[in-house]
């Protein structure tokens, strides 16, 4: 017969605010207890995290609206059990609890990545899609979509819908890399032939043949131009500020970015969905192929397919990755946490920061409070 397990360890509320002030992470879920340091000294920003996090009750977090997503981190927050509270002195902890909520209300340098929110008196119903009803918030959604929360979201009524616009982040590499390598194959051949021309539509007499030892330079142009598209796409259009008397532009914005800052760590939704993502590879590929010649346009267009799954894998890798201190990804990584938790108006590279350097657009390396 096994023997039975040990009994689990029981704390005062006095003997975790102890741990807390020492420096520790630690959470609740009702009564269970749970030791996230570790977590958090491997995360940038990760004293953010903690003053935002610690000594709070998460089970508002992972035991909100039904999502496929709850009992996956409910299991992953197991490995972190170091005990119970004891019951009859939860209100204790409850009370430092606010107190803590309080002291970040009026510190700005105590102010948390995540709103605390009371989800019944939020500005949005959160048991029902949240699409149709952003476009009501007026003047009050720029400020709303960015305060971000610690749970999913659901856009659409339709369950068929809903799932067309999430997805798990190995979907990008298997549907998009055997196109990279299909398209890569079939144009290098084209090159291989020898017959490859620019400037075709305009003159016949000075058309430039291109060589196949082109080919890998097209390439990469292709994956250089993505990295500019990136940033612009980023910077312009997913961060354009939707009238506030706009119902349906708010909609819009909402569904392309705003819902990724309402909830950055939304695991289904952090890389793009397959049905859309095709719309919008599609109209680039026809541009292309209007402007150069179908095997330039081409490989320029593999390279750049190739860098949007670089970006998307890097995307939710920054997001859920745990790169090693003073990497090039740990860099991208503070970066993008910069991005979402304080600075929304900058920091609008995800693959590189390339561009942020040319636009002067990237973000100040000393702190400063919030801009919406």
């Amino acid at each position: 017969m096994a023997p039975a397990p040990p009994p689990a360890a029981s704390f005062s509320p006095s003997e975790v605010q102890r741990r807390l002030a020492a420096g520790a992470c630690w959470v609740r879920r009702g009564a269970r207890l749970y030791d996230l340091s570790s977590f958090v000294r491997h995360h940038p920003g990760g004293e953010q995290l903690l003053r935002a996090r610690a000594g709070q009750d998460i089970s508002a977090d992972l035991d909100g609206p039904p999502h496929r997503h709850s009992a996956n981190a409910r299991r992953w927050l197991e490995q972190y059990y170091v005990g119970e509270l004891r019951g009859e002195q939860q209100g204790s902890m409850e009370n430092e609890a606010v107190a803590l909520e309080e002291t970040q209300k009026t510190d700005p340098a105590m102010e948390p990545w995540f709103k605390v929110v009371d989800w019944d008196k939020d500005l949005v119903d959160w048991r029902k899609p949240l699409l149709w009803q952003v476009g009501h918030l007026g003047e009050k959604y720029d400020e709303w979509v960015h305060q971000p929360v610690t749970r999913p979201i659901r856009l659409f009524h339709s369950d068929l819908i809903e799932g067309l616009s999430k997805t798990v982040w190995y979907s990008v590499p298997i549907i998009w890399v055997p196109l990279v390598l299909y398209l890569s194959w079939s144009y290098y051949r084209t090159f291989a032939q020898g017959n490859v021309r620019l400037f075709t539509s305009f003159t016949t007499e000075y058309a430039l043949a291109v060589p196949k030892s082109m080919f890998p330079g097209l390439f990469m142009l292709g994956i250089f131009l993505w990295s500019l598209v990136e940033y612009l796409i980023h910077r312009f259009l997913f961060h354009m500020k939707p009238p506030s008397d706009s119902y349906y532009l708010i909609m819009l914005h909402f569904v392309m970015h705003g819902q990724h800052h309402k909830a950055p760590f939304d695991g289904s939704r952090l890389v793009f969905p397959p049905v859309p993502a095709s719309l919008v590879i599609g109209v680039f590929y026809l541009c292309l192929q209007l402007i150069l010649p179908e095997a330039v346009g081409g490989t320029v267009f593999a390279g750049g397919l190739l860098g949007y799954v670089l970006y998307d894998m890097t995307h939710y890798y920054l997001h859920f990755g745990s790169p090693h201190r003073g990497s090039y990804l740990y860099n991208l990584k503070a970066h993008h946490v910069k991005h979402h938790f304080a600075h929304q108006k900058s920091g609008f590279g995800i693959s590189t920061k390339l561009w942020d350097y040319c636009f002067h657009t990237l973000i100040p390396e000393k702190p400063h409070l919030k801009t919406q």
